[in-house]
């Protein structure tokens, strides 16, 4: 049975490359990197009750393991170009096998990114996906860089995945009519956009950059820690999504933009003098960039409220093991 749900996986997430001299069936793959190109890899590790909620569609689970790897490939502005898989079931359950094939696949097609190879075992609901990305020497993205003075931005919309949650686990009790607006932010929950092309633009622009994973304070405190500088920011410039701010009052919505994880957007730093035409590309590629703060001498991440005092926080994102 075990071969059989490995089938189904090479079947479903077929990529022809010719630097796959051997991919998945053999004990290794053998891969031909490019001359000229770094190696970029990343893995991460997404758990049924802690990165998914029970319940959510194989498809769902299969395209969320492999966006939130190419989000730190984005981060990093590397281009994907293979994945690993490891996936550990309770039981030999081909039709779950079936469904997140499919919703992996939806993601790596476009990016030509094949799957290469990886594992299959039983126990808890469990996926683990490594993936490999090229970037030009000398030009990978890091959290360290940002300078004082540099702008602080943010692609997309900030909170709409812990609002999804929310919906996910609260859901009203009678119709509201505002279905439709719940079923976007649960949509970005399960199925977040890596910025892929917004990395590659940012080499050589962005003086550092993170993805926004475990919620804005967090990450872009990371930011702040491996460049020894701090960070301010203006709730006001936040930007939140018509269905966050819909659905939720002020406060929430905030909480949310601030603190929830799960967005997978990018977090940048640029020079002030470069903001206006590196976001007039990104427009042009098709995602918007918000100017929502600047760096600073100090340490840590501040924020601005509208009347202009200093918001206290009390939490700044998700820890595993706070």
């Amino acid at each position: 049975m075990e071969f059989r749900l490995i089938e189904c996986l090479r079947e479903l997430t077929a990529q022809p490359r010719d630097d796959v001299r051997i991919g998945i069936g053999d004990d290794a793959a053998v891969l031909a990197p490019p001359s000229g190109k770094e190696l970029a890899v990343a893995i991460d590790t997404l758990v049924e009750g802690v990165h998914f909620p029970r319940g959510t569609a194989p498809a769902d689970i299969g395209w969320k393991a492999l966006a939130v790897n190419l989000s730190d490939l984005a981060a990093m502005g590397a281009s994907p170009a293979w994945a690993l898989l490891a996936l550990t079931l309770p039981s030999a359950d081909a039709a779950f096998v079936e469904g997140f094939a499919e919703g992996f696949a939806q993601l790596a097609q476009p990016h030509r990114l094949a799957l290469v190879g990886g594992d299959t075992t039983r126990g808890p609901l469990t996926i683990s996906v490594a993936v490999h990305g090229f970037v030009p020497p000398g030009q990978a993205l890091t959290r360290a860089g940002a300078r004082v003075g540099d702008t602080v931005l943010v692609t997309g919309t900030l909170g709409d995945a812990a609002a999804g949650l929310h919906a996910l686990q609260y859901p009203p009790r009678d119709d509201d009519g505002r279905a439709g607006l719940r079923g976007f932010l649960i949509e970005r929950l399960n199925r977040p956009t890596p910025r892929l092309a917004v990395g590659t633009a940012l080499r050589g622009q962005a003086t550092a950059c993170v993805d926004v994973s475990d919620g804005l304070l967090a990450d872009l405190g990371h930011i702040c820690t491996a460049s020894g500088v701090a960070a301010e920011i203006e709730a006001a410039l936040l930007p939140r999504s018509s269905a966050l701010l819909e659905l939720y009052d002020d406060a929430t919505a905030l909480h949310f933009a601030l603190s929830g994880g799960d967005d997978y957007e990018l977090c940048f730093t640029v020079p002030a003098a470069r903001v206006a035409e590196l976001q007039a590309g990104l427009a042009r590629l098709g995602c918007g960039a918000t100017k929502i703060g600047r760096i600073v001498e100090g340490e840590g991440v501040r924020v601005r409220a509208t009347d202009g005092s200093w918001l206290a926080m009390d939490r700044a994102g998700w820890e595993h093991f706070a």
